[in-house]
C-alpha cells in the first residue's frame, strides 16, 4: 500500500491537501499562535529527545549518529509512532517542524520509520499464518449438533 507523508515547517500556510497536520516538535514554535496553525495535533513524544537535539544542533554528533540514536529512542518505544501510523492510514500525513529546512531536520528519518512500520504492519496483516488458537477456528471440523444429544455427552465448545 502506498502513503503520502508531507513534510513542511510550521511557518507554511496550510493546504488543502496537508490532510492531517501534526507539529513533532519538542519546542512550541516562536511567535505562533494554535489557532492560526490549524494543527491537527501537536505531538511531542516522536520527536529526538531534547539532549539528542541539543547535541544534534550543536555539532557535537554527526548525522549519521543522530539517525542512529533517533532510531534507537524510537524503537525503544515503537508504540509512539502507532498515532502517525493511524493518521498516515487516513490519508495524507504533514509532519511539521519550526526547522528552517524540514529536509534537514529530524522530519526525513521519522517518515522513513514510520513507512518502515507501516510496511512491517501490513506484511503482517497478509501473512496467513495462524497466529493463535482463534486464527485456527475455520480449520476445525464442526461439531455435530444432534437435537437429542444431553449437555453431558456433548463436545465441548470453546
Amino acid at each position: 500500500m502506498s502513503y503520502t507523508i508531507t513534510l513542511k515547517r510550521i511557518y507554511q500556510a496550510a493546504e488543502e491537501g496537508d490532510g492531517a497536520r501534526v507539529l513533532v516538535d519538542r519546542l512550541w514554535p516562536r511567535g505562533k499562535r494554535r489557532e492560526s496553525l490549524e494543527l491537527t495535533d501537536w505531538y511531542r513524544d516522536a520527536s529526538p529527545s531534547n539532549a539528542l537535539r541539543r547535541a544534534w544542533h550543536q555539532g557535537d554528533i554527526s548525522d549519521a549518529v543522530f539517525a542512529h540514536r533517533y532510531r534507537w529512542e524510537i524503537e525503544d518505544n515503537p508504540d509512539v509512532l502507532l498515532p502517525l501510523m493511524r493518521w498516515t492510514r487516513e490519508g495524507t500525513l504533514t509532519l511539521l517542524t519550526a526547522a528552517r529546512e524540514p529536509q534537514h531536520s529530524h522530519l526525513p528519518y521519522l517518515r522513513d520509520m514510520l513507512l518502515k512500520a507501516l510496511e512491517t504492519e501490513d506484511q503482517e496483516a497478509d501473512d496467513r499464518t495462524p497466529a493463535s488458537s482463534p486464527c485456527y477456528a475455520d480449520q476445525v471440523k464442526p461439531v455435530d449438533t444432534d437435537d437429542n444429544a444431553s449437555p453431558e455427552t456433548s463436545p465441548p465448545r470453546h
